[in-house]
């Protein structure tokens, strides 16, 4: 019996258990209830186990990781995921409970399923199913799963420098792959750095009537007056000396996003919109999300918001950025640019906060791991996987790429690019979530050769 067929035979059971998964709350933006995160964890080790592998938490000054080793051989993988997940708000969004997963038109909703459970479950679930069809594994696999991926992993960067040794491998599989509008699945080598930060201003010590609105200094004015140094009228961004930080993309690089079909019809409606920014079209709208930074402007708060009215001139404001960088754009040295920035232009009485940043990294796309990848998708017929040189998301991939020194890739296709990850109403296709486990086997199968 193949490992398709034991998936096949098994959805029902594969099916439960990624529903109990789903269940568990463990929200990493949330202080509350440590306890009931700690049994997720310890849920997921318990599935390792299950499956063979020696499993144990290993701790942190935050969330515990989940470590665990099998197999034997020449080579070693090392798999990441994060058992954490978003907040599910607004709630009134959402058209079934989000920690209760719900089957409707051929799909599974819930927080997480999406990013990043059901990948972290599939390869679970394959690496059982696979030991069942093989009884050993013919090269040591790792599991790395963190739980506090979603609030920018704060503790992973010591935690992977403290046991250096222990993580050593010969190229690591990381999550966040999916398949296009097409349903090609994508796999992706490298992701954007980021710089994440919060720009504040103030005003009078407290709320005034805005009959002073014409002699008050108005905090979300300045802000916004602040903002517009940073792009201008056209959408380009205008950051001094943002552009001279990067690295040129290589010839490879180019030759591969040369390759890539970009559905633009497909995600436009995906996102109900009818243009991309700046009007930006096919080939120029995919160099950019791929090979351009970004200066994202992901919430902003000032005064008053509640129903009705309330005329006031708030005391301060503040809006939260995100800024994705390429390779060569490192997130101290942008937001030294960005406080350097704003004080040539008179706004040294907007505060510059630094909330978080991670470094880009890349794997060449000619790596032998990416035609393993490739090669796995073909052992399952599908002749169409898609390889991106980098995608647009960030995560902490420089810590294994950069600091480890081993060859990283995103593959798998749980999620699709319609499963509004970090959104209400995140889902992903059960067919793609089976077609997940059944790769995971096949990565398994051709990483072993």
């Amino acid at each position: 019996m193949s490992i398709q067929e034991r998936v096949s035979g098994a959805r029902d059971e594969l099916l439960e258990e990624l529903k109990e998964f789903l269940r568990m709350p463990s929200i990493s933006a949330r202080k509350e209830d440590p306890d009931s995160f700690r049994e997720c964890a310890e849920w997921v080790a318990e599935k390792l186990r299950e499956a063979g592998a020696n499993a144990r938490l290993m701790e942190t000054d935050g969330h515990p990781v989940v470590y665990a080793e099998i197999g034997a051989g020449e080579k070693t993988l090392l798999s990441y995921g994060h058992y954490d997940v978003q907040p599910p708000e607004p709630l009134e969004l959402w058209e079934s409970d989000p920690f209760e997963p719900t089957l409707r038109d051929g799909g599974i909703f819930a927080r997480g399923v999406a990013d990043d459970k059901g990948d972290v479950l599939a390869r679970i679930q394959a690496l059982q199913l696979f030991m069942e069809e093989h009884g050993s594994l013919p090269f040591k696999l790792k599991f790395l799963i963190e739980g506090e991926e979603e609030v920018g992993s704060p503790n992973l960067a010591p935690f992977v420098r403290d046991n250096a040794e222990l993580l050593a491998a010969d190229a690591c599989l990381w999550e966040g792959s999916m398949k296009d509008g097409a349903g090609r699945p994508l796999i992706f080598c490298g992701t954007k750095g980021m710089a994440y930060v919060e720009l504040r201003a103030k005003g009078a010590s407290h709320d005034l009537h805005s009959m002073y609105g014409g002699i008050a200094p108005n905090p979300a004015w300045r802000l916004i007056q602040a903002l517009r140094t940073i792009k201008d009228e056209d959408g380009e961004i205008t950051l001094d000396g943002l552009d001279d930080l990067a690295d040129p993309p290589s010839e490879k690089d180019l030759e591969a996003i040369n390759r890539i079909p970009f559905d633009e019809a497909t995600l436009k409606s995906s996102w109900g919109v009818e243009a991309f920014d700046r009007d930006l079209t096919s080939e120029a709208a995919l160099r950019d999300m791929l090979l351009r930074p970004t200066a994202n402007i992901a919430g902003m708060q000032s005064g008053y918001t509640g129903p009705g009215s309330k005329t006031i001139v708030p005391s301060e404001a503040f809006v939260k950025m995100d800024f994705r960088l390429v390779s060569g754009q490192s997130p101290g040295p942008v937001l030294e640019l960005i406080r350097n920035h704003l004080h040539k232009r008179g706004f040294d009485d907007v505060e510059v906060i630094d909330l978080h940043g991670v470094e880009a990294a890349k794997t060449p796309v000619d790596s032998p791991i990416v035609r393993t990848a490739v090669e796995a998708w073909e052992d399952l017929g599908v002749e169409e996987a898609v390889v991106y040189p980098t995608v647009g998301g960030s995560g902490p991939t420089s810590l294994i790429v950069t600091e480890l020194g081993i060859p990283t890739i995103m593959a798998g296709s749980v999620a699709n690019t319609d499963s509004r990850l970090h959104s209400p109403n995140e889902w992903v296709r059960l067919d793609d979530y089976f077609g997940a486990v059944n790769y995971f086997g096949s990565f398994f199968e051709r990483f072993g050769d």
